[in-house]
């Protein structure tokens, strides 16, 4: 591994996209910690501290503790990744987006920019609505129009400024530009929460106990980040074999090869979107400072939170774990349904001239990958949901609340292993050995 870092760092081209890929980080931290003007930092993070369970701790991990100190960078990248998904799904809904996503890197680009614009518009109304929310609760040291305004510019410039550094990692640095300005503020979050569970379990024990606490949660870690890699490499390969022909006096095709069906398909998304949909009433309510005491609307909320999930003290509330694994299962499904398309693919290949081996070219052979992909999205959901249920069980059982669980694992280890094969990927064409080969 070292041996390969070398290697790397010998291209000069390689060096220089790691090196500029390094600065934009630093600049997306150093922005994390720029507070927005007009903004009562100090009391915010007060009421933020005051906030018991998970409303905003993974909101709070995806910006790097931007949000918790209200910083430039408070909106972080979370509207463009919600407008990509929103451009995801209406390319089924819409022909035009459905054409243009099929016009190769044309296409490509005109729906970028659709992305783009989207993305800042989401920003502006999220801004519009945490500005007014913020000045009616007092959080703004004055509640008036130019107050509003300057904190409106603020959030909307800084999450344009980071969608735009994110692009330009992609196009000058390592890629997956995006990924890795969320995976930057997830993994800077990791020593607070190691330092959280430090104080918790290994603070002020024997050392016998102490030793015993940092191992368990090192196994932990460990167990869960090795499985996340399992879980994401993991693919099954449907066989392919492309019929001979005679083109003039040669004959070409007969090859073999393969289609890899990921068994994590849709990746960490149908996590997002169940703990989006399940935390969005939670989030409602707690800014809204709505409290029915002990009513059955304060129950509902209370078994929408992770953190009363697991709660031997409270097992009615489990019942959300439930719905949430449900809603985990379903969004898995219907994500890859939007992303995989059978009937294409096997239309294509029998345009090519291939076929599955023992399976007929046309319809069997799109209800055959249709069979298979739905046992291996079950399967792919079924890993989800157990790294996801990880965190939530020890959170339950222990205590141990931190804002770095499964789903933040399952973001990093992606991005990492995603952008360690684009740099393999360029260190072969110079003959060099690569990351995941060794």
């Amino acid at each position: 591994m070292l041996e390969t870092l070398r290697n790397a760092f010998k291209i000069e081209d390689i060096r220089k996209r790691i090196g500029y890929t390094f600065l934009m980080l630093i600049v997306i931290r150093i922005g994390s910690q720029l507070p927005i003007p007009c903004v009562n930092s100090e009391v915010f993070a007060n009421w933020f501290a005051n906030q018991g369970g998970d409303a905003f701790s993974f909101l709070d991990a995806i910006t790097g503790g931007s949000f918790y100190q209200m910083s430039v960078f408070a909106l972080n990248i979370t509207p463009y990744i919600t407008s990509s998904i929103i451009i995801q799904l209406l390319t089924i809904a819409i022909p035009k987006l459905e054409e243009l996503q099929k016009d190769g890197e044309e296409g490509r680009k005109k729906i970028t920019k659709i992305t783009r614009y989207l993305s800042v518009i989401l920003a502006l109304v999220e801004a519009i609505a945490m500005a007014i929310g913020f000045g009616r609760s007092g959080y703004l040291d004055k509640f008036n129009v130019i107050n509003v305004l300057l904190v409106v510019t603020t959030l909307t410039a800084g999450s344009t400024i980071l969608m735009w550094i994110g692009e330009r990692i992609t196009e000058r640095g390592v890629g997956n530009g995006i990924s890795i300005v969320l995976t930057i503020n997830i993994i800077s979050r990791i020593p607070a929460d190691l330092t959280a569970l430090f104080d918790q379990f290994i603070k002020g024990k024997t050392i016998a106990k102490g030793v015993l606490a940092a191992a368990i949660i090192a196994a932990i870690i460990l167990v869960t980040v090795v499985f996340v890699v399992i879980l994401q490499d993991a693919v099954r390969k449907i066989p392919v074999q492309y019929s001979k022909k005679i083109q003039g006096r040669k004959q070409v095709g007969g090859q073999s090869t393969y289609i890899p069906l990921k068994v994590n398909t849709a990746g960490v998304i149908p996590v997002i979107f169940a703990q989006s949909l399940m935390q969005f009433p939670v989030v409602i309510a707690t800014i809204a400072r709505k409290n029915n005491g002990d009513g059955v609307g304060s129950k509902i909320l209370k078994g929408l939170s992770q953190s009363n999930w697991c709660n031997p003290d409270e097992p009615i509330y489990s019942i959300g774990l439930v719905v949430y694994i449900i809603l985990l299962i379903l969004f898995a499904y219907f994500y890859t349904s939007i992303t995989f398309n059978p009937l294409e693919i096997a239309n294509n290949m029998k345009k090519a001239g291939g076929f599955i081996p023992g399976i007929r070219p046309g319809k069997p052979t799109s209800d055959y990958l249709s069979k298979i992909s739905n046992h291996i999205i079950f399967i792919g959901a079924i890993g989800l949901t157990i790294v996801a249920i990880i965190p939530i069980f020890f959170n339950g059982i222990f205590g141990a609340s931190v804002s770095f669980g499964g789903t933040s694992i399952i973001i990093i280890v992606g991005v990492v292993i995603e952008t360690l094969k684009q740099i393999e990927s360029q260190m072969r064409v110079r003959n060099y050995k690569g990351f995941l080969n060794d």
